[in-house]
């Protein structure tokens, strides 16, 4: 795909604006749209903002949404595919739903607009730096005609089948993440209760099986050290999680763990609605009590 082709990204938040970014330092034109001006007037330093998602999607070859959830992406979707070029492909970096965005794909595909879901993985820090690791799902030859396109975003571009298996890689990824930093948590919380220095019990796990992202990237950074700024919301892993069990509702192949993690995380959730997701730690060390 040559770089001269046009690219609207919708969504320019934390993660959207160094997407953005790193495909204009590639060599791509990029229009960019958010609803907030001050995200508008950041990206509007280095390429063109519009001021509406209409404006941004006419005449782009490729449209990349960055938004909280499915719904919204739906939601900006289906407001502007009148505007979106047939033959125009769309790719969904955001965490959605997998069935919804099957779904979409299939109101798309009316306006002759091709879907691919590829979510991300690695925070904001990898976004900056390119190096994102990107699951990608949908027709192989869509994904093959952008691949140029996720490779300025992404350093592992991971296929993973028919539209909507990057959205359930992505969902389930992030329970197994979720389950490693609660685990992680608990483990911690008894030591400590017993006597046992947190930094030593850390130590000891990232030299032993019970090594995980969490216990090597985590917890001493932003958990022990009470700064919970991982800059990952724990509202947004909490939808993921409930992503992931309502994926496993829909395929009757429910998991015990699966579903006690979405129940809890639910919870946490509710109780620190603006809470950084590391501050799961707290919510466990309120003890189940306090949790009810």
């Amino acid at each position: 795909m040559p770089e001269t082709h046009r690219i609207a990204v919708l969504g320019l938040g934390r993660m959207g604006l160094p997407l953005a970014t790193n495909l204009v330092s590639s060599g791509f034109c990029v229009v960019g749209h958010d609803t907030r001006p001050s995200a508008r007037s950041r990206f509007g330093a280095i390429a063109d903002v519009t001021d509406t998602p209409v404006a941004a999607v006419q005449r782009a070859d490729v449209v990349i949404t960055m938004l909280p959830d499915g719904r919204v992406v739906r939601e900006v979707l289906t407001g502007v595919q009148d505007a979106i070029s047939p033959g125009t492909i769309v790719i969904d970096m955001s965490s959605s739903a997998p069935l919804v965005t099957r779904e979409l794909g299939d109101i798309l595909a009316h306006k002759k607009i091709a879907l691919i879901d590829a979510p991300v993985s690695g925070g904001v820090s990898r976004a900056e730096a390119g190096t994102l690791a990107i699951m990608a799902g949908g027709p192989s030859d869509k994904i093959e005609q952008v691949r140029p396109i996720l490779e300025a975003m992404g350093s592992q571009i991971f296929l993973t089948g028919g539209l909507g298996s990057g959205h359930a890689v992505k969902a389930l990824n992030n329970y197994v993440s979720a389950a490693g930093l609660q685990a992680a948590c608990e483990a911690t919380l008894i030591a400590q209760e017993f006597g046992i220095d947190g930094q030593v019990f850390i130590d000891v796990l990232n030299a032993s099986t019970g090594r995980n992202n969490s216990t090597e990237v985590k917890m001493k950074p932003f958990v022990l050290s009470r700064d919970f700024g991982s800059g990952f919301a724990l509202g947004l892993m909490s939808k993921d999680i409930r992503t992931a069990n309502d994926l496993a509702k829909a395929l009757a192949a429910t998991q015990p763990g699966l579903s006690a993690t979405a129940d809890l995380w639910t919870r946490a959730a509710g109780a620190m609605p603006n809470g950084d997701h590391t501050e799961i730690y707290r919510f466990l060390s309120q003890g189940s009590e306090d949790q009810g």
